[in-house]
């Protein structure tokens, strides 16, 4: 099931302007629709709702409903003996119970702030265990759109039980990339996403019955509902760019997430930026924007090479 080949032997064809700009919207649309999920989730927290109970029912609600829109066969299911999709479905319940954890207690700004490690463990596992090699280029990009995070998010990094449960999150997150993109050559967006929904369920329900339940009202309902579809459907989105793009360049495309989240910030939690955070949008994009030029950059020498071979 994995590549005849090593990926650090292949070639990546040069992607076109169509195809780049294709990239960027999914991964955009993407951790658009995960920072909805997190804000409605943020405020069943406000309201006292167990964060346990809010990655349950994201889960196990998403699970259900996308059931029969997944076109699964039964012959399928033989996917989750596969350890790869057990870890990938184990990274993304750890890591949406932790944030969860975190907004619960923390600031924001903190959450987001520690929480962006993610890109940067997805970065560097992909070298590790992917075989990319992404230029030293797109690495200098990487931090230097690490730096416009500091700026927007402006974190105390205090050790406070909050701040570590942002980190591990993040760190959940950016294992989760990489053993998406793992996968994503094997198997059916639409069967992946049902299999971290299944076993993520399976795996949160011992914490769910453990904790208080909630008193269900329109309001903590639509916020469930709105909580399980934004996360659901930003993590499908982002199953689909793996396929069509390398993981170390949808890395710094996930630091997109925060201008979804400023604006988030602004319309439900009256969060105006400062100068710095604008500053630090600015160095966001144009690390994305420097990286996707890289990528463009090295996947045309690649195949120049081949060429004149």
């Amino acid at each position: 099931m994995y590549p005849p080949v090593p990926l650090y032997d292949r070639v990546v064809s040069p992607m076109s302007a169509s195809d780049l700009f294709r990239v960027i919207s999914i991964v955009f649309a993407a951790v658009t629709f995960v920072v909805l999920g997190d804000t409605a989730g943020k405020l069943l927290t406000a309201d006292g709702v167990d964060p346990f109970i809010i990655a349950w029912t994201r889960f196990a609600l998403a699970a259900v409903f996308f059931l029969p829109f997944s076109g699964l066969k039964l012959g399928e299911l033989s996917c989750l003996k596969d350890w790869r999709v057990l870890l990938r479905a184990a990274f993304i319940a750890g890591g949406i119970c932790s944030i969860l954890t975190a907004l619960k207690t923390e600031p924001i700004a903190n959450v987001f702030g520690a929480f962006f490690i993610g890109p940067v463990v997805s970065y560097l596992l992909a070298i590790l265990f992917l075989g990319e090699k992404p230029s030293q280029t797109r690495g200098f990009l990487l931090g230097f759109g690490f730096i416009g995070v500091m700026l927007v998010v402006k974190p105390g990094f205090g050790v406070t039980p909050g701040i570590v449960f942002a980190l591990v999150a993040g760190v959940c997150y950016g294992a989760y990339l990489v053993t998406t993109k793992m996968t994503a050559g094997d198997y059916r967006p639409r069967l992946l996403l049902f299999s971290q929904l299944l076993v993520g369920s399976i795996l949160l329900t011992p914490a769910a019955l453990s904790a208080e339940l909630p008193q269900l009202d329109v309001t903590v309902s639509l916020l469930i509902a709105g909580s399980a579809f934004g996360s659901t459907l930003g993590n499908y989105l982002l199953v689909i760019a793996h396929r069509k793009a390398e993981a170390s360049l949808i890395a710094p495309l996930v630091y997109t997430q925060l201008i979804s989240a400023t604006l988030l910030g602004i319309l439900v939690f009256g969060d105006w930026p400062d100068i710095y955070s604008l500053l630090g949008l600015t160095i966001i994009v144009l690390s994305g924007l420097g990286s996707l030029l890289a990528t463009r950059r090295d996947a045309s020498r690649a195949t120049a090479v081949v060429e004149r071979s």
